[in-house]
């Protein structure tokens, strides 16, 4: 999909002129407008949010708005798809920066799934079941809800995971290696019963013998910020600080995981937060934009990163004030910039699977 460049004239704003427009422009727009802001975005748009969440919970929370003509989701371009499919047919999403993707979603698409499919079937005929995390494109959602399978989120994973066990031999899990094993130690599939799938190697680089001995298939994918963490980090943090407490994703490595005292989804960590005691510390593995805002909000506590000198989410970090401040002006004048608009077949399978994950959970 093409993205329209911004201006130039938009970077010529001083901060405080940008964030006059914007007001202007929120206040102007009234109730045909909601913008979202997904938890890792940068403060200087999150702000503006009038929702903050996952990438799901802000999915719903626009379909829970039908008075609404425009939804500006600042988050990355499968968050704005899952959007247009829950979304009504009168309404338009606008992606303020196409270039605001996932490194993670792209690391699983269509053709190389189908592929896997096809081998899958060859070697072990009809018995398995293809889950997919929620960060993935549309047409791969949509692929999975026409093969009878599920999306999941960080936080329902597990009830996902015992529905499909229950249903079939072996489940096929994509994109997130980690999510996926993860998960299914935590709800009883042992380590040995896992196979990783690389999609560039023929049968994923198992024997047709590992393969109809899995019960967990894991596609070769990860989230490049959660998989920077490390055990040594977290050893490192615990003989500084004895009494820390070390909070993680389950989009980590295993033995980080393991490593941890809890693991969770994105509003798992802000509620552990929210609920932990005045002078309690804690080390949190997951995005630096978030870690950081959760420090700021509750400074009765000791809060930092397991790795405080990491990168932040790139692809996430696109979305800035400028291109927000752009996308509302066009839409005063009823020019979507950047929609995201996802074809009416591909639409259809894909909320299948979404509403067979929210009728699981």
């Amino acid at each position: 999909m093409y993205s329209q460049p911004i201006p130039d004239k938009y970077y010529k704003l001083t901060e405080q002129e940008v964030d006059e427009r914007i007001y202007k422009a929120k206040e102007e727009l009234g109730n045909r407008l909601v913008i979202l802001g997904h938890h890792y975005q940068r403060d200087e748009v999150i702000r503006f949010a009038d929702y903050r969440g996952d990438s799901l919970k802000l999915s719903q929370l626009a379909s829970s708005r039908p008075e609404v003509d425009y939804i500006v989701f600042c988050g990355v371009h499968f968050m704005a798809e899952s959007a247009d499919i829950l979304s009504e047919d009168h309404q338009k999403v606008n992606l303020p920066d196409l270039n605001a993707g996932c490194h993670m979603a792209d690391m699983a698409d269509l053709d190389l799934v189908e592929e896997c499919w096809e081998q899958l079937n060859d070697v072990a005929g009809n018995g398995t079941m293809p889950i997919t995390y929620i960060n993935c494109t549309a047409d791969l959602k949509a692929f999975v809800g026409q093969h009878d399978g599920a999306v999941c989120t960080s936080s329902n994973a597990g009830a996902v995971l015992e529905w499909g066990t229950a249903q079939k031999d072996r489940l096929l899990f994509f994109p997130d290696q980690h999510l996926g094993r993860n998960t299914g130690v935590k709800y009883g599939i042992d380590l040995d019963e896992m196979i990783l799938w690389d999609p560039y190697e023929d049968l994923g680089g198992n024997t047709e013998e590992e393969i109809e001995k899995s019960k967990l298939i894991l596609w070769k994918g990860c989230c490049p910020v959660h998989q920077l963490f490390t055990t040594k980090q977290i050893k490192r943090l615990r003989e500084q600080i004895p009494d820390i407490q070390i909070l993680v994703h389950p989009e980590c490595r295993y033995e980080v995981v393991q490593e941890s005292d809890l693991n969770g989804s994105t509003a798992f960590i802000i509620k552990t937060i929210e609920e932990a005691p005045a002078g309690s510390s804690w080390a949190i593995g997951t995005e630096m934009h978030l870690v950081n805002r959760l420090a700021r909000e509750h400074q009765d506590k000791f809060i930092t990163s397991i790795d405080p000198n990491m990168c932040l989410c790139t692809t996430m970090n696109r979305i800035d004030a400028p291109h927000v401040l752009w996308s509302l002006e066009n839409l005063l004048e009823d020019e979507v910039v950047n929609q995201i608009s996802v074809p009416q077949d591909i639409s259809y399978w894909a909320k299948v699977s979404l509403d067979r994950m929210l009728d699981i959970t």
